[in-house]
């Protein structure tokens, strides 16, 4: 970009002509082009075609035997959607060493992020300096404890003999004020760190990490005075750290963990794991189409926008210009160009799990859902009943939690949460060489009207082996999923674990008591699947205004947007909730607050969700007015409010009940 080029070139000549007092001077090495295109030769051309100055320049800059390279990589993950056209420039010969050295040392199944433009920057200057030399980038921190990212930390470890990382935080995406100010403020919401590598060959043995974390609760002013006071990588306090097998820098997991049983195995191979199936919640890539209050407003967007695809369909023509009318991925605009046409299905409009404790109407078809997951097998019908428990992902910036759901899922009811499920669902196939008929009676007695015959999700193995370690064979599978469930809401458990949870799903022990964590795992499921037909919290007090009483209910409940009463300033009044311009809910005992789940209380997700809301670019208004209407139940979310507040403290309530894990190591 011109403008960079040369704000660039000022920068470094004006800096020069201050601290050596000489002339004003030209500076002869800047180079306009692509710093990841320099070596890649397809991209020479595009390096050479400004001027055959600048052309001469990228030649002088290649032959050149750099060893330092300093900077602030750029940041950039590619873009949110198809209709956005900003995919990120390819590089071939850079991409494949990251491919060999990042990726191969990985153990992650997704390592797309490796190949964001930081991790880029940190790959080409490691090939830039070569043998010898020395890096040093302020950027993204997120690889210092991120899952994808092991393989980085093992490929620093292989490839430099020191290597010293100063921790900035500034995380504002983990809500946790711990994390404190950013030091770029508003410029960046991520992790930021200094980090220097050095490679120098006449070094031997192992490279010596160096590490310093900034501290707690730090504001922005006061980290930028703590980097300046330090002045040099000479003053800093560092910390030695030495990597454990699984190349965890901080916050390394603990050795017993590993012991446990694992939630999941390999796909559909039963082995010593509790679960045999397990998948994401649904990622829609479009959910201002695909969700909706109202399914009789959500069956209009979705024929109108299969029209518009469909006739785009057939002219081949994936136009990008009209997010009022489709919200484009790469998948439908394959189908698209291909002349994949589609149909409205009106059994697809299903109820899902869009966030804790909120419920919408979801278009369940494949050709609008991007990502479907198992739920095709987990709950392939309305009326096929199940559950299953939704857990963080690892890497997520959120603290653990965990919830049971008996709806079809978001992907962010627990961000990026793996769901795993009582039962799955199985269409028998018929034997070799015959033929089904369409009017076959099903000769499997477990085989339902439409099928599918339930088969228990819970292994085998593992029902064997609690039995076995408890003595006691009245154990069932359905008592082992709650079991699971209780102890996933073990406060010692989280709290011992939580740094093995960050990086793992979670392994479940063998409690002293498995009787009592699964009783209170059903009973926590009870309230967190009943929250919508529990009696209300018995202690509020709701106060109506005298001049509305008479108001026709579903105009007295309309809600627009929920808030605290203020205590001045931004202080708020977390005991109080403004309903709306009618109707004032008090008394909300503090304590209810103390059940978080996704990072969130349960209390928070109500009044977030249950907002009208309408999305810039399709124009669809979202009015959570409209289930109330469609369900002839004007005072559901007045309700609701009120219920949640009784889940969470049966919820709180529950959780300090649980035992103690007192034979866990």
């Amino acid at each position: 970009m011109l403008l960079a080029y040369y704000i660039a070139a000022v920068n470094i000549e004006a800096a020069y002509h201050d601290l050596s007092g000489q002339d004003y001077t030209p500076f002869p090495g800047i180079v306009l082009t692509d710093t990841f295109l320099m070596g890649e030769q397809k991209g020479q051309t595009k390096t050479e075609m400004f001027s055959q100055e600048n052309s001469e320049r990228v030649e002088r800059q290649n032959r050149a035997d750099i060893r330092v390279v300093i900077g602030n990589p750029p940041y950039s993950v590619g873009q949110d959607n198809a209709n956005d056209n900003n995919q990120n420039q390819k590089y071939e010969t850079l991409d494949a060493t990251i491919q060999d050295t990042y990726a191969a040392h990985s153990t992650a199944t997704f390592k797309n992020s490796l190949y964001d433009s930081y991790m880029r920057a940190f790959r080409w200057a490691s090939n830039r300096i070569k043998d010898q030399g020395v890096i040093c980038f302020v950027s993204n921190g997120g690889w210092i404890d991120g899952n994808t990212m092991d393989g980085f930390r093992k490929s620093l470890v292989e490839e430099f003999t020191s290597v010293y990382v100063f921790n900035l935080r500034g995380n504002f995406r983990k809500f946790d004020e711990r994390e404190g100010g950013n030091v770029f403020g508003q410029g960046s919401g991520a992790t930021i760190a200094i980090t220097l590598l050095v490679k120098n060959p006449a070094k031997a043995g192992q490279c010596a990490i160096h590490y310093r974390d900034i501290g707690d609760y730090l504001s922005r002013e006061e980290k930028l005075a703590i980097i300046s006071e330090m002045g040099s990588v000479k003053n800093v306090p560092w910390e030695r750290i030495t990597p454990n097998e699984n190349q965890d820098w901080i916050n390394q997991r603990s050795e017993d963990f590993c012991s446990f049983m694992a939630m999941r195995g390999k796909s559909g191979i039963e082995s010593a794991v509790l679960f045999l199936a397990h998948s994401l919640g649904v990622s829609t890539n479009r959910d201002a189409w695909a969700y909706n209050f109202s399914g009789i407003k959500l069956a209009e967007y979705i024929r109108r926008t299969l029209n518009y695809y469909n006739h785009q369909a057939k002219l081949r023509d994936d136009s990008l210009d009209d997010d009022d009318k489709i919200s484009w991925t790469r998948q439908l605009r394959k189908q698209c160009l291909s002349g994949l046409t589609h149909s409205f299905n009106s059994s697809a409009i299903r109820i899902s799990a869009y966030r804790p404790f909120s419920k919408q109407w979801i278009y369940f078809d494949r050709s609008l859902i991007e990502v479907v997951g198992k739920w095709e097998l987990f709950m392939p019908t309305a009326h096929h009943q199940n559950l299953a428990i939704s857990v963080a992902n690892p890497g997520e910036s959120n603290a653990f939690s965990c919830i049971v759901l008996d709806t079809i899922p978001n992907l962010h009811v627990i961000h990026g949460g793996q769901c795993f499920p009582l039962y799955h669902y199985e269409k028998p196939q018929a034997p070799s060489g015959q033929n089904v008929g369409l009017f076959d009676e099903p000769t499997d007695a477990n085989v339902d009207a439409d099928g599918y015959s339930r088969k228990d999700a819970i292994t085998d193995t593992a029902l064997a082996d609690y039995r076995a370690h408890y003595q006691d064979d009245k154990i069932g599978k359905e008592d082992i999923f709650y079991y699971v469930y209780g102890i996933l809401h073990s406060p010692e458990y989280r709290e011992r674990y939580a740094n093995d949870l960050k990086k793992m799903l979670p392994r479940i022990p063998f409690a002293p008591d498995f009787w009592t964590f699964s009783k209170a795992g059903r009973d926590l499921a009870y309230w967190h699947l009943n929250y919508e037909q529990v009696e209300p919290y018995a202690g509020l007090e709701i106060i109506i205004k005298d001049s509305v009483r008479n108001l026709p209910p579903f105009s007295l409940y309309r809600v627009e947007k929920m808030a605290f009463a203020s205590l001045g300033g931004r202080e708020k009044d977390k005991s109080t909730i403004q309903y709306n311009g009618y109707i004032t809910i008090k008394g909300i005992p503090l304590e209810a607050y103390d059940y978080v789940v996704n990072g969130k209380p349960a209390i928070a997700w109500v009044m977030e969700r249950y907002q009208v809301t309408t999305d810039k670019d399709s124009g669809i208004k979202n009015d959570p007015n409209d289930w109330c209407r469609e369900h002839d139940d004007p005072a559901y979310i007045f309700n609701l409010v009120q219920r949640v507040v009784r889940v969470s403290v049966e919820t709180v309530r529950l959780v300090k009940e649980l035992p103690e894990l007192v034979s866990i190591p």
